[in-house]
């Protein structure tokens, strides 16, 4: 007898998504979590005090508000599990040291009469800028929570038409080429050429280009959603949703290995050598770098490009802190009162000291100007801390591998000492009501997650050939590994990307297409 009809290796927000779609289609559902804790890099821990709550990764949750899952409710994580999500009026402001601030709103017009301190031309093209993103919003949407289009049919069905055409052209521009086009004060370049370093990468990089109108698209259209108590409650609705649907959730258990029959995958391996078997098949949260280790019967093709993929250059650092009062910034908002926003990107004083800094760490070196963004979700859910105290998460980019020898675990409290220092420049009470701080190396990262191989937060980097049904591999592109039947894939390094997208469900999509299921029909 087996040991459930689906075993899902990992508890990552993807891997749940897809168990819990399972799971209310009838499926009996196993999870193996290889921590103590579950959700991968939706978590929220006690990192530094009792009372404190941190999101250990991900912060705000913004592309998964598009995703039927939400958007429909399709499992009734918010109106049966408990799911809340608050939507602040600004959900990210750029700030200087200079005390200039630009932040952006829900409500464009609000947002172009902020730039419009910089430059009434900007003001006027942010406007048009808008009004595209929100244009080509839907078409994009819809092809992020399903299986990926192949590329030659996405590229052949856009260059039927001029809109077509000018997506393809954004999309191979950098957002450095498209913010020349579009804006000319330096600052509000910046500000969206910053947008590009959140997906960790140099917004001189070619093909980054859309990604400033998809982000601008889900902002105005959705918001950051911030879980109330925290990133974790989504990975506990989603808990909560499987086991009522009777699957399980098991920590402390590592897999070594897919067992398969020759050309199906029946079960896994795990590192105490309990074997466990699997009547439909195994989901899997398996960086391509490490899935010919697991998939001993992985063709060779596969293998092969599945270890080329290429990881970010762009690791990242971060620092919880537990906070003996609100953070004050030396700026204010246009009333003269305190700064109010979900994000906020700490900037440097030119848009070339921002460039220098990305490319700087092509070469393995720590940029020479911090890029140092910061939350204080506090600000938003109080619950996250005791009363009159605050939290704050801040993160900033390095090298994975040190080039000054120095071992992470020795050197990481030096760096995050420097990054509170840098917020200091633009924060008037910090590094004052500090009172405890947790971070995180890149080596932490990829150690908490084998996801994040080496520090890169979205498994594995976000460029053109590593995206779309692409991503990892041309392969692995429809979540399905070639040579082992029954064998699917779920996590960052898969369509569409890293962050919070709510994937797993395109997982699920091509599962239960293979196994009978009707998806259309898994709704609570």
């Amino acid at each position: 007898m087996s040991d459930a009809d689906i075993i899902v290796i990992g508890s990552g927000h993807n891997g749940l998504v897809a168990a819990a779609y399972l799971a209310v289609a009838g499926k009996s559902v196993l999870v193996l979590e290889r921590n103590e804790w579950h959700g991968g890099g939706v978590v929220t821990r006690e990192l530094t005090r009792p009372g404190f709550h941190h999101d250990q990764h991900s912060m705000s949750h913004i592309f998964i508000q598009g995703n039927p899952l939400l958007l429909n409710d399709e499992l009734g994580l918010k109106s049966k599990y408990g799911l809340k999500y608050l939507f602040p009026e600004v959900p990210m402001m750029s700030v200087w040291e200079d005390g200039a601030t630009l932040p952006l709103n829900r409500d464009p017009h609000k947002s172009a009469e902020a730039i419009r301190h910089f430059s009434e031309k900007d003001a006027r093209t942010f406007l048009e800028m808008s009004r595209q993103a929100a244009e080509w919003l839907p078409m994009i949407q819809a092809g992020l929570y399903s299986p990926p289009m192949p590329v030659g049919a996405q590229t052949a069905m856009m260059d039927q038409s001029a809109e077509g055409r000018e997506i393809m052209r954004t999309m191979a521009v950098s957002t450095f080429d498209l913010m020349d086009e579009l804006f000319e004060h330096e600052k509000v370049k910046a500000h969206f050429g910053r947008v590009a370093g959140e997906n960790l990468v140099s917004p001189d990089e070619k093909a980054t280009g859309i990604g400033a109108y998809v982000f601008l698209g889900f902002l105005e259209k959705f918001g950051f959603g911030v879980p109330v108590g925290g990133s974790g409650s989504l990975t506990n609705a989603l808990i909560a949703c499987i086991e009522d649907h009777g699957g399980k959730v098991v920590n402390n258990s590592q897999v070594r290995e897919i067992v398969s029959d020759g050309s199906r995958a029946t079960g896994v391996v795990l590192d105490n050598g309990d074997r466990l078997s699997a009547n439909d098949g195994i989901i899997g949260a398996i960086h391509p770098h490490v899935l010919p280790d697991m998939v001993p019967s992985l063709p060779a093709n596969v293998a092969k490009n599945a270890r080329r993929t290429h990881i970010t250059d762009a690791a990242c650092f971060t620092v919880h802190a537990a906070l003996d009062a609100p953070m004050k910034f030396k700026a204010k908002d246009a009333q003269g009162g305190e700064l109010s926003a979900v994000m906020y990107e700490l900037m440097p004083d030119s848009y070339e000291d921002m460039r220098r800094a990305f490319d700087e760490l092509r070469y393995g070196n720590f940029s020479p100007t911090p890029l140092v963004g910061v939350g204080q979700l506090t600000q938003h859910d109080p619950s996250r801390a005791p009363d009159g105290k605050a939290i704050f998460h801040a993160w900033d980019y390095v090298p994975y591998a040190r080039k000054d020898g120095r071992n992470w675990d020795e050197a990481k409290g030096e760096f995050a000492e420097k990054m509170i220092a840098r917020m200091g420049d633009f924060i008037e009470n910090v590094p004052d009501i500090v009172l405890d701080y947790h971070c995180d190396s890149p080596v932490d990262m990829e150690r908490t997650s084998p996801s994040f191989f080496r520090g890169d937060l979205h498994g594995i980097a976000t460029t053109t050939y590593q995206s779309g049904s692409h991503r990892p591999t041309p392969e692995l592109g429809q979540y399905r590994v070639p040579g082992v039947d029954r064998l699917y894939l779920v996590g960052p390094f898969q369509h569409p990307g890293g962050g919070v997208f709510g994937a797993g469900r395109a997982t699920a999509m091509v599962m239960a297409e293979d196994i009978g299921v009707d998806f259309d029909e898994i709704r609570i």
